[in-house]
C-alpha cells in the first residue's frame, strides 16, 4: 500500500493555510461614471464581511446616489461618514 508522507501532507496543509490568510486586491473597472462600480464593490464587501472576512474601504464616494449610500450603510456598521 502506498501511503502519503506525513511531512509532505503537513507541509501542503500549512501552505494552503498560509494562502487563505493572504490579502487580495480586487479592482472594479467601468467604462464611465454611473455604471455601478462602487455599488458592486459594496455588495462584494458585504458578502465577504458576512463570510467573516475583514473588509477595509479607504474612501467611498457615493456621488450623491442614495442607493449607493444605503448600500454603504448596510455594509459598514462602524465607519464614520464624511461628505
Amino acid at each position: 500500500m502506498n501511503r502519503p508522507n506525513p511531512d509532505e501532507l503537513l507541509g501542503k496543509l500549512q501552505r494552503e493555510e498560509e494562502k487563505r490568510h493572504c490579502g487580495r486586491l480586487k479592482i472594479f473597472f467601468g467604462a464611465s461614471a454611473g455604471v455601478g462600480k462602487t455599488y458592486t464593490m459594496l455588495l462584494a464587501a458585504r458578502s465577504r464581511k458576512q463570510q467573516g472576512d475583514d473588509v477595509v474601504a479607504g474612501i467611498v464616494e457615493t456621488h450623491g446616489r442614495s442607493e449607493t449610500a444605503a448600500c454603504y450603510w448596510k455594509t459598514s456598521n462602524n465607519c464614520r461618514w464624511r461628505t
